[in-house]
């Protein structure tokens, strides 16, 4: 947790939306080898293998706000990032930048939009390419847009370097001669060098000490400040979510199943996904806790449950949960889940 005791203010979201995702979906196709395709064509009744693991997803980042994107191992919630970052394309769907779809952009348009959001990933080392120094590292892209002239880009990484808290004089390092949280801060400072408006964080403190993480979480909070800069914020920490976030979404399966303020989220959640995940979450304000972890396993991608995707899982599932999918409806201002009973209410 960040050493600040104040979380950060909390806006009202009545800007305008920056990025918006409309029913979208992204599926990912098994690849069939020589002897897969030789019995199909034989008619032996091989089966493709699909992931769905984004189902028909509608979710606004609004500028300058933090959202927050929750969920378990395998809900699908990087996949979401990685489409809202351009870098994934949706199998279905629409990708709204400043309300405007991006696959109707011209391409300066889209270059302009592309620029516009950036990611920062959870491996701090993986993500950086060993072979190159730092310097080259935040400094390619802004000199391949035309961002930065090359006899500026020296200042220009010093700058940014500095606004992250790294010394300029690394700059000719090589990742593998930074710590992780260092490594890390690098991620933030490519992600910085092209003046993004968004950034998606995917598990960004995941693989950092607990003290690290404290570090950079402060950070995202002093760039925001200072650059209004606008994160969708993905993790499955849920008191991190909770200090930094303005709104925050839930998934589970590829679906977004609840929405709202963070600070409602966390005082009345209305899922009852999000009622269980709460529930696991450790506090110190009790001397004796029970654990109560959500019974039974995510069911898998490749073959999702039908209806409701959590009623397997449910204390409160119903027949109806069992055939029909619930919506993702209002059910209070700036509130949305997806229950059935909530409609039986």
């Amino acid at each position: 947790m960040a050493s600040e005791s104040t979380p950060p203010a909390r806006r009202e979201s009545v800007a305008a939306p920056l990025i918006e995702l409309a029913g979208v979906s992204r599926r990912f196709e098994k690849k069939r080898d020589i002897a897969v395709k030789i019995a199909g064509a034989l008619g032996l009744g091989v089966q493709e293998e699909i992931v769905q693991a984004v189902d028909q997803v509608d979710l606004v980042v609004r500028e300058g706000e933090v959202v927050g994107l929750v969920g378990e191992s395998g809900c699908g919630k990087s996949t979401l990032g990685r489409m809202a970052a351009g870098i994934l394309p949706p199998s279905e769907g629409h990708i709204y930048y400043r309300e405007r779809d991006i696959s109707s952009l011209d391409k300066a348009e889209a270059r302009a939009a592309a620029l516009a959001v950036q990611m920062i990933f959870q491996d701090p080392f993986g993500s950086l390419n060993p072979r190159m120094r730092v310097k080259n590292i935040i400094g390619g892209a802004p000199v391949h847009h035309g961002l930065v002239r090359r006899s500026e880009v020296s200042r220009h990484v010093d700058d940014v370097m500095q606004r992250v808290g790294l010394d300029p004089a690394y700059k000719r390092r090589f990742p593998h001669q930074f710590s992780g949280g260092q490594r890390q801060r690098v991620g933030i400072a490519r992600a910085l060098a092209v003046n993004p408006r968004l950034i998606v964080c995917d598990e960004a403190v995941a693989a950092l000490d607990v003290s690290i993480q404290a570090q950079i979480l402060n950070l995202f909070m002093k760039l925001r400040r200072d650059l209004d800069l606008t994160y969708l914020f993905i993790s499955h920490d849920l008191s991190v979510v909770q200090h930094l976030s303005d709104r925050v979404a839930i998934m589970y399966l590829g679906r977004i199943v609840e929405e709202g303020p963070a600070a409602e989220l966390f005082a009345e959640p209305n899922h009852p996904y999000t009622i269980a995940l709460l529930k696991e979450v450790p506090r110190l304000d009790v001397r004796r806790q029970e654990f109560a972890p959500i019974k039974g396993e995510i069911p898998s991608a490749l073959n999702p449950p039908s209806g409701c995707h959590f009623h397997p899982r449910c204390p409160h599932a119903t027949p109806k949960c069992r055939t029909e999918t619930p919506e993702l409806k209002e059910i209070a201002p700036g509130r949305r889940s997806a229950c059935h009973l909530n409609a039986e209410l």
